[in-house]
């Protein structure tokens, strides 16, 4: 002990050793102590110096280390010191390294003993097999090397890892340890396993990872909680990005509704704090790795399905449309949301129906919009909303329609901002990414959709006051090819290229838009005088996209305007810019640098605004249609018409072989058919030659018994020819026999006749009851009409008498005006002519209300007699309807005693047909033994042969 207070302790008399020195004892006492306590003290000093020292104690002590980690399993202090030392070793610890210098080196020691500690694989497993130790001062240490290790040198640890026993799962099992510390850590150990590693992405989704993540996620309090809930989003980024099956099996396990919650963000959105907005902006991440459009369609579909379902997509748009969020936050929302509605039509029409909580409220993508073209909101904003409006209208025809119709005379409202007049607003406004925005996204509303672009040449924008109104073709290609308007916008590359594209788009593969374009006698003087100029780069930039305008105007011709046509517009660009100009400006446009990164992916990412020039979309129509176009410019008339031939002989003979393909199939059908006969018929013929054979076997079985009866026969009359004696007890025991077997025979023949008996009884018995069911069924119809016909008849005489109450009600009325009036007569002094007749009508009314009421009696009476008469019936139809349902009970027990009797009839069927077969057997055998046995048939025949000579001697009698 006095040696370790020389080397930690107190002043020693003498020089002081080194460093290296130091170490070099330390080492040389853990290598040699026999006891426990000395090697433990050895290895705490080199902990204590491994950090200052670093190189020394990798260099001389790893060796050590690793020797104590695998003899002294049993101490668990000694373990810890060790591991300490080694994670010591291998850390590049960066707090302490502040010269970038100092950092590289630091950088490479870490990675030359990693090297040094991987390079037998077994001390990884030895690792692996240390973690399963639950001491804290054991399992923490290991956690941490293993991380340093796999920090340093990923992929050749991951490998040993992956071919080591269950050594995923033993890391797993960090995530349900109680201890914060060493389960917190064991998020960033599998972070760095799980990094561009397939293989181990796959074992630990399978090992549950997502269940256990989620619940961390959800302990710790979602959105708001700390840093570990960032570990765990960031470990299921590493699960999920770039992996299909992950993915796949995130969404079938119905992991997806179980992210809704993370985006209750509540009404107050005040006092974000960092974390929480680091957390929500890993969680929309999340989202997008799920819907990303680089994953396969179905996959994609599939969850977007899911996230519609669940309410995931309803809660990303209530923040959207919220108040107080962060810029950052709400950049990533609508970028979410875009990829969670991209080509879904069940989610764009969802997000079409969304809208701001303002007064009076409007859709969500107006205000998006309002936003995309003011140039006061920050960059990232704008290129998110474009993208939002790029994904809402990918593949959505019915949305395409709706922006398009906002910009119609017919559907043009004064008093709210649409959609359209946004879009025109930023089109033709002073900023360059407004008229580049707006311009892209109108083409999104045009994309692949030859209505909306015939459409939208019906749309006429307001000019100056006293001018006509122009169509918005016209004045994109004015805002182009006017001088004045050129010097204050068209100067800037920025809002050309996006009219530009804008007109590429609409024009392309719509012969009327190429027609109206063409129309105007200004463009295309413009567009060869563009391309013709030798200007800068970024002009050049133009030209290729003018270019590539005139190159459709030539494509999709259809030869209506005579100044315009096909082969006029060629000999321009062969006399005023030359053909291989006009073919080398065309393809400088893909050759772009800021081309081929637009090409990359759908969203538009650009670090600053000026790089903002291609759209992804307009990619793929200038890969489209630049060889095709180059191949339209260099043909001539000939050559297009000897195309033409060709393609109507193409045609032709593509209706021919349409022909014949229809003709093989119908011929595949029917040998389809004769295959399934030929086959059908050689298993018939198979089990027809196995029943000949089987058939032939038992003739030839027959054949040898009969033979061998045939030989005992010989031998039996043999022996009865050589001797009587034998022969006399022969013949009694035959006699014997043959009374036996008759009797029996007589048995048999009488039981048949008892069981034919009882048969017969049985049918008699199922008939009678069959015919009851059918008259009591028909009782009860003939009840039902009965009772049907009277309820009509009381139904008519109710009216009737109905009718007749109104009447009288009428004739009461009249009666007390009539009353009134005579009162009124009866006052008067002097009788008029008046008072006369409305006696006289009084008279009358009285006679009819009489009558009336009379008959009105009658039909009561009447109806009285019908509705007793009723109830009989009722009466009559309740028991005969209780009647049927006691007969239908009946009858289910007479069926069930009929199946039973049928049963019984099949059981002495099968028994009548064993006793016919023994009788059989029985007659052959009296045949066999030499008795004359007579059949029934013969029998019959005798019984009618006496019957006839019964009757001839009668007749003879009588004669």
């Amino acid at each position: 002990m006095n040696f370790f207070r020389g080397v930690m302790g107190g002043q020693a008399a003498g020089p002081q050793p080194s460093g290296a020195e130091t170490i070099q004892k330390l080492c040389d006492r853990v290598a040699s102590s026999t006891l426990l306590e000395d090697r433990r003290d050895a290895v705490r000093a080199l902990k204590s110096l491994s950090k200052k020292y670093r190189m020394e104690v990798g260099t001389q002590a790893m060796d050590h280390l690793i020797n104590i980690l695998q003899t002294d399993r049993s101490d668990s202090e000694i373990l810890g010191y060790a591991l300490d030392t080694l994670y010591n070793i291998i850390c590049n610890d960066e707090e302490e390294e502040q010269d970038e210098n100092a950092q590289k080196q630091a950088d490479d020691m870490g990675a030359h003993f990693t090297d040094k500690f991987i390079q037998d694989p077994e001390h990884v497993t030895l690792l692996l097999t240390l973690l399963e130790e639950f001491d804290f001062h054991v399992r923490w240490p290991g956690v941490k090397l293993l991380t340093a290790l796999l920090k340093n040198q990923g992929p050749q640890v991951q490998g040993i890892i992956l071919v080591s026993p269950m050594g995923v799962s033993r890391l797993m099992d960090l995530l349900a340890d109680s201890r914060e510390v060493i389960r917190n850590d064991g998020l960033l150990l599998l972070q760095q396993l799980t990094k561009g590693n397939a293989a181990i992405q796959k074992i630990v989704a399978f090992e549950n990872a997502f269940e256990r993540l989620l619940d961390i996620i959800t302990e710790e309090g979602s959105s708001d909680g700390g840093i570990v809930v960032e570990d765990c989003l960031l470990l299921l980024l590493n699960l999920l990005k770039n992996n299909s099956s992950n993915q796949n099996f995130f969404k079938e396990g119905s992991y997806i509704q179980r992210m809704k919650p993370w985006f209750e963000v509540g009404d107050d959105n005040s006092g974000w704090s960092a974390q929480k907005v680091t957390n929500l902006h890993l969680m929309l991440q999340l989202v997008r790795v799920m819907v990303s459009p680089v994953n396969s369609p179905g996959a994609t579909a599939s969850c977007q399905k899911s996230m519609y379902l669940c309410g995931l997509l309803q809660q990303l748009c209530t923040i959207l449309m919220a108040t107080g969020v962060p810029a950052d936050i709400l950049t990533e929302t609508i970028n979410t949301v875009s990829e969670v509605i991209r080509g879904s039509q069940v989610n764009q029409d969802y997000f079409a129906s969304v809208n701001a909580p303002s007064n009076p409220p409007r859709p969500a993508i107006v205000v998006l919009l309002m936003s995309m073209v003011n140039e006061r909101q920050p960059f990232v904003l704008r290129c998110a909303v474009l993208y939002c409006f790029q994904c809402f209208l990918y593949k959505n025809q019915k949305g395409q329609g709706e922006i398009v119709a906002t910009l119609l005379p017919s559907t043009i409202d004064a008093n709210s901002i649409s959609a359209g007049q946004l879009l025109c607003g930023g089109l033709f406004s002073a900023d360059s990414l407004s008229n580049w925005c707006a311009a892209v996204a109108l083409a999104h509303a045009l994309q692949d959709n030859l209505t909306q672009k015939e459409q939208l040449l019906r749309v006429q924008l307001a000019t100056s006051m006293g001018n006509p109104p122009v169509s918005l073709l016209q004045q994109c290609t004015n805002i182009l090819s006017q001088g004045d308007k050129i010097v204050r916008r068209g100067s800037k590359v920025q809002t050309r290229v996006g009219l530009l594209m804008l007109l590429c788009t609409w024009i392309s593969n719509c012969p009327i838009a190429v027609t109206h374009f063409l129309h105007n006698q200004e463009n295309v003087p413009f567009l060869t005088a563009q391309i013709s100029e030798n200007l800068g780069e970024d002009e050049r930039l133009v030209q290729g996209l003018c270019a590539l305008l005139l190159g459709i105007c030539i494509y999709y011709n259809d030869n209506s305007l005579e100044n315009y046509t096909k082969e006029k517009l060629k000999q321009l660009i062969e006399k005023r810019i030359g053909k291989e100009n006009f073919v080398e400006k065309l393809v400088f446009v893909a050759k772009h640098e800021l081309y081929s990164r637009a090409a990359q992916k759908p969203q538009p990412v650009f670090p600053s605004p000026e790089q903002m020039l291609f759209d992804h979309e307009f990619t793929k129509l200038v890969k489209e249609l630049e060889g095709v176009i180059t191949k339209a410019v260099h043909k001539s008339s000939e050559e297009e018409k000897k195309e033409e031939e060709v393609k109507k002989t193409l045609e032709q003979h593509d209706n021919i072989v349409t022909q014949y393909k229809e003709l093989i199939r119908e011929q595949d059908a029917q040998i389809q058919e004769l295959k399934e006969k030929v086959s059908s018929m050689s298993s018939q013929n198979e089990q027809l030659q196995t029943t000949v054979t089987q058939q032939l076997s038992q003739i030839q079985q027959h054949k040898d018994q009969y033979n061998i009866l045939k030989l005992k026969l010989g031998k039996d009359n043999q022996s009865q020819s050589n001797s009587q004696g034998d022969g006399s007890q022969v013949n009694g025991l035959q006699t014997e026999e043959l009374t036996q077997l008759r009797e029996e025979v007589d048995q048999l023949r009488k039981q048949h006749t008892l069981l034919q008996t009882q048969l017969g009884d049985k049918d008699a018995l199922i008939n009678t009851l069959v015919s009851n069911c059918v008259c009591v069924y028909s009782v009860w119809g003939c009840l039902c009409r009965i009772w049907d016909y009277n309820w009509r008849e009381l139904e008519a005489l109710r009216s009737q008498v109905q009718s007749q109450s109104a009447e009288i009600n009428q004739l009461k009325t009249e009666r007390q005006e009539l009353l009134r009036r005579a009162e009124a007569a009866s006052s008067d002094t002097v009788p008029s002519s008046d008072s006369s007749l409305d006696a006289a009508k009084m008279a009358e009314l009285e006679s009819r209300l009489a009558a009336q009421t009379a008959e009105t009696e009658k039909l009561k009476e009447e109806t009285k007699r019908l509705s007793e008469s009723r109830a009989g019936l009722e009466q009559q139809l309740a028991s005969a309807t209780s009647t049927v349902a006691i007969l239908q009970t009946e009858k289910a027990k007479l069926q069930t005693e009929v199946q039973e009797s049928k049963k019984e009839q099949d059981d002495l069927l099968m028994l009548l047909a064993d006793q016919d077969q023994k009788i059989h057997s029985l007659k052959q055998r009296l045949k066999n033994l030499g008795e004359t046995v007579e059949d029934e048939d013969d029998l019959d025949a005798k019984d009618q042969t006496d019957d006839d000579e019964e009757e001839e001697e009668e007749e003879e009698d009588e004669d």
